[in-house]
Order: structure tokens, then C-alpha cells, then sequence
């Protein structure tokens, strides 16, 4: 008889997870609290609490970036930073997937840099969405060995790698792709 064993995360993998998304979080959260008037103004716009309570409660999204930024790394804090995470995730694409429903295209996303303002689009919602599956799989049991010299290289490398590829992707299609279609003079 043969049984089913859970799988197993190499440690490698489930670190360059871990830190990638910690680091993006660090990035968001950090762009946020520095123009923090501008972003209270994106997430009112989004319309999903009544205005008065956005407002007031906009600060919150920043803090909960930076600190799920300093927990995931940390084994004794994922067992909630990791749902935690999952769920902020969901609901920034339900957030944006809300508004496209509604029609309500031309809103700045809220997930660029101070100024680098950013029309809300559909792949914003799969990247979101891409972003919280990879934590799922960082959930996974990891297997039980210590991190060598060479894993920590790979962790490194692989960030870089990781950086860079999201960077060129989010300049691809939160950028280059919109302005391609406005120059050709198609609705978008």
C-alpha cells in the first residue's frame, strides 16, 4: 500500500519566497508612509469602506506592509504572517477587481511610487493573485535541513533574479503597454 506524503519545500525555495514578497511589502508599505496624504486619497477613491473610515484608517495598509515585511522571515511569526499576507494580497486584487467591475478604470492603482501614478487593470488582479499562490506555497512543510553557504548564494541570486524580472514585468504592463495601445488609438 502505498500512502501520500505531504510535499516537502526545499528551504531555498520557500526563503526566496519568503524574503521576495517580504521585500515587496517593505517597498509598498515604505513608498505609502512617505506620501501618505496621496495615498489616504488612492485608497478612499477605491470606495470599498464608506469614505470617512477610509480616511481615517488608510495608515493601517502601510503599517501592515512593513510589518508582515519583518515577520514573514521570522519562523516563529509565519504561522500568521503568512495568512495574514495571503489575505492582504486577496484582498488588494478584490480591491481592484471590485473597481474594473464597476467601470471605474482610472483609478491609480496605489502601488507605485509616490507620483508614479498608475491606472488600476486586470493584470494588477492576477498578479495579486500569482503573489498570494506563491505564499500558499511557501506554507508548505519545508524540509528539515540547514541552509548551506551555497543555498544562501542562491537565495541572493534568486532575489536579484526575482527583482529584477517583477521590476521589467510591472514596467511592461503597468507602462510600456498602455502607452503602446494610447499611441495606436485604441480604447484600452
Amino acid at each position: 500500500m502505498h500512502t501520500l506524503e505531504s510535499p516537502l519545500l526545499d528551504p531555498a525555495v520557500g526563503y526566496l519566497i519568503i524574503f521576495g514578497i517580504a521585500l515587496l511589502f517593505a517597498l509598498a508599505g515604505s513608498h505609502k508612509l512617505r506620501n501618505l496624504a496621496l495615498f489616504t486619497e488612492v485608497f478612499a477613491a477605491y470606495r470599498v469602506l464608506p469614505e470617512p473610515l477610509a480616511r481615517r484608517s488608510a495608515w493601517i495598509i502601510p503599517a501592515v506592509e512593513l510589518s508582515l515585511a519583518l515577520a514573514l522571515p521570522w519562523q516563529a511569526c509565519r504561522p500568521w504572517a503568512l495568512p495574514a499576507a495571503v489575505g492582504l494580497l486577496i484582498a488588494y486584487a478584490s480591491g481592484i477587481a471590485l473597481n474594473i467591475a464597476r467601470g471605474r478604470r482610472e483609478l491609480d492603482c496605489g502601488c507605485g511610487a509616490s507620483g508614479n501614478r498608475r491606472a488600476i487593470a486586470p493584470w494588477m488582479v492576477w498578479r495579486n493573485l500569482a503573489l498570494a499562490l506563491a505564499l500558499g506555497v511557501a506554507a508548505l512543510p519545508w524540509l528539515g535541513r540547514p541552509l548551506s553557504g551555497l543555498d544562501v548564494l542562491t537565495v541572493i541570486g534568486g532575489l536579484t533574479a526575482a527583482a529584477m524580472l517583477y521590476a521589467a514585468i510591472d514596467r511592461l504592463l503597468g507602462d510600456v503597454a498602455p502607452m503602446t495601445i494610447a499611441l495606436m488609438g485604441r480604447p484600452s
